[in-house]
C-alpha cells in the first residue's frame, strides 16, 4: 500500500491543528467568516474543495451552503485559512458574523430550496489502483480523473489494490474510488487492439500471478471476491464512487457469480455461451436485464453502455443535472452542487448508461433525455452509498490509451470535475443533518 505524500499535511499538520483550534475555540466569539463562493465568481472551484477538506481535517467547523451561490462554503475567518486561500488561488469574501447569520436565516426559509450542512469529519480516502510495476513504472497507459482531481485539489489519499481488499483493509477507509477497471477478468477487453503490446501482456501476467498468490485459479474469481468485499464494505457504511468501466463491469461481475463469461483468450478455457440466461440481477446494485457482449474482440462488456451506435455529436454532447430538495434530500443535493446545471459530456470505455437497464430504485442525478441515456446515478446499500459516474475524463472528450494526463490547472472551474469532488466531500456532512 502506498500513501500519497502531501508535504503540507506531513510537515505542518500538528502546528496548524493547534493554531486553528486555539483561534477558533477560544473564549472570544468568531467575529467573521470566509465565504468561498462557488458560483461564476470563484477563480478555482476545484481547489476550493481542497481548502474545505483541509479545514475540516483540522477539526475546525465548516459549512456547505447548498444551492447558495453554486454551493458555497463558509469557513472561520482565520488568518492561516485566508493565507491558504491566497496561496492556492481560491476566491473568498470576508463576511461578518451578523451577515453569516442573515444568510443562514435566509437559507432556512422553507420556501427557498437551500440548506446549511455542517461538515464535521474529513473522510479517509482510498483509490483502487495497481499504481506501479516491479520496476517502479506506471502500469496502465491511462490516467484516473479522480486521482488527478484529488492531487490537484491537494486532498490526501492512499492507493490500495486487490491484496489489501481481499486482506480486509477496506475498513480503514471511509471512501473508495474505482475507475477504469475490469472486474470481469477480461483485462479490459483490450485484446483486439492491444494484445500485441508489452503493457497488455505484463498486466495479464501480473494479474494472473496475483490471483494465484491470493488463492484463486482465475483472475475473474479474484475480481469477484474483490467486488463482493467492496459490496460488504458499502453495506457496512462505506462510500463508493466509480467511473468509466468500473461502473458496469462491477455489476456484471456480481451478476455473473458462478458463471464463466470469459473467452479462451482471457482465461485459457471456453466461456458459457448460455451465460445471459444465468445472470442473477438480484446480486447487482445498479443495473438489471442487460445482456453480455461475448465477442472477445469487441471493446465492450454488455448492453448497459450506450456507446456502440451512439449518435450524439460532440458539440451537442451535454447532460443535465437534476434538482433536488436541499432540506429534504441533502445527499443528492450535495452530489449535484455546481455553478451550472448543464455539464459537458465525455466518453470512456463506459460512456453512458442505457436508461432501460437502470434499476427502478436507483436515483438518477444527471441524464441526457434526448439520447435516452443516464450519466450520473446514486443509490444506497445497507448503511452506505454508491455513486456511478459514466465516462473517463470530464475535460478530455475522447481519452485514448497513451494520451497524456489532463492538466487541471487549465480547467480550475470544470463542472464535470466538480461532481467528482462533491462525492469526495459529502461523507463529511454531519449525520444528524442528513434527512435521507
Amino acid at each position: 500500500m502506498h500513501r500519497l505524500n502531501n508535504s503540507y499535511f506531513n510537515n505542518f499538520h500538528n502546528i496548524l491543528f493547534a493554531l486553528l483550534i486555539g483561534l477558533v475555540c477560544s473564549s472570544t466569539l468568531q467575529a467573521s467568516y470566509l465565504l468561498l463562493p462557488m458560483d461564476v465568481k470563484q477563480a478555482n472551484h476545484l481547489k476550493a474543495y481542497g481548502i474545505t477538506y483541509w479545514v475540516i481535517s483540522q477539526n475546525v467547523d465548516a459549512y456547505w451552503l447548498l444551492n447558495y451561490r453554486g454551493g458555497s462554503f463558509a469557513l472561520p475567518n482565520v488568518s492561516l485559512i485566508e493565507k491558504e486561500c491566497l496561496t492556492r488561488g481560491v476566491s473568498y469574501e470576508v463576511i461578518s458574523d451578523a451577515e453569516f447569520n442573515r444568510i443562514r436565516a435566509e437559507i432556512g426559509n422553507p420556501e427557498i430550496n437551500q440548506d446549511v450542512i455542517k461538515l464535521e469529519k474529513a473522510p479517509k480516502i482510498a483509490v483502487y489502483t495497481p499504481e506501479v510495476n516491479e520496476k517502479g513504472e506506471r502500469i496502465q497507459p491511462w490516467d484516473d480523473a479522480v486521482t488527478l482531481a484529488l492531487t490537484y485539489a491537494e486532498i490526501p489519499f492512499e492507493k490500495i489494490y486487490d491484496k489489501e481488499i481481499v486482506g480486509g483493509m477496506l475498513v480503514k477507509y471511509d471512501w473508495l474510488h474505482l475507475h477504469h477497471e475490469d472486474f470481469t477478468g477480461q483485462f479490459g477487453k483490450f485484446y483486439a487492439n492491444y494484445s500485441s503490446m508489452a503493457w497488455y501482456h505484463e498486466n495479464q501476467e501480473r494479474q494472473e500471478r496475483l490471483a494465484k498468490e491470493l488463492g484463486f485459479n482465475k483472475v475473474s474469481q479474484l475480481k469477484l471476491a474483490v467486488v463482493k468485499k467492496i459490496k460488504d464494505y458499502v453495506s457496512g457504511g462505506g462510500f463508493m464512487f466509480t467511473m468509466c468501466s468500473a461502473t458496469d463491469s462491477y455489476d456484471i461481475a456480481l451478476a455473473a457469480e458462478g458463471i464463466d463469461i470469459c473467452d479462451k483468450v482471457f482465461d485459457g478455457d471456453g466461456m458459457d455461451y448460455n451465460c445471459d440466461n444465468k445472470l442473477n440481477f438480484n446480486n447487482t446494485i445498479a443495473f438489471r436485464n442487460f445482456t453480455l457482449i461475448k465477442d472477445p474482440i469487441t471493446y465492450e462488456f454488455s448492453s448497459i453502455d450506450h456507446n456502440i451506435g451512439r449518435k450524439v455529436p460532440a458539440e451537442q454532447d451535454y447532460f443535465s443535472l437534476f434538482d433536488f430538495s436541499a432540506k429534504w434530500d441533502p445527499v443528492p443535493t450535495m452530489l449535484t452542487q455546481n455553478h451550472t446545471r448543464t455539464v459537458k459530456g465525455f466518453m470512456g470505455q463506459t460512456t453512458a448508461f442505457k436508461k432501460e437497464f437502470v434499476k427502478s430504485d436507483v436515483l438518477i442525478l444527471g441524464d441526457n433525455k434526448a439520447a435516452d441515456e443516464v450519466r450520473y446515478i446514486h443509490g444506497t446499500l445497507g448503511y452506505g452509498t454508491w455513486t456511478f459516474y459514466a465516462g473517463h475524463d470530464p475535460e478530455d472528450y475522447q481519452h485514448h490509451v497513451g494520451d497524456p494526463p489532463t492538466d487541471l490547472s487549465l480547467h480550475p472551474n470544470s463542472p464535470g470535475y466538480r461532481l467528482i469532488l462533491n462525492n469526495v466531500l459529502f461523507p463529511a456532512a454531519k449525520k444528524k443533518e442528513r434527512k435521507t
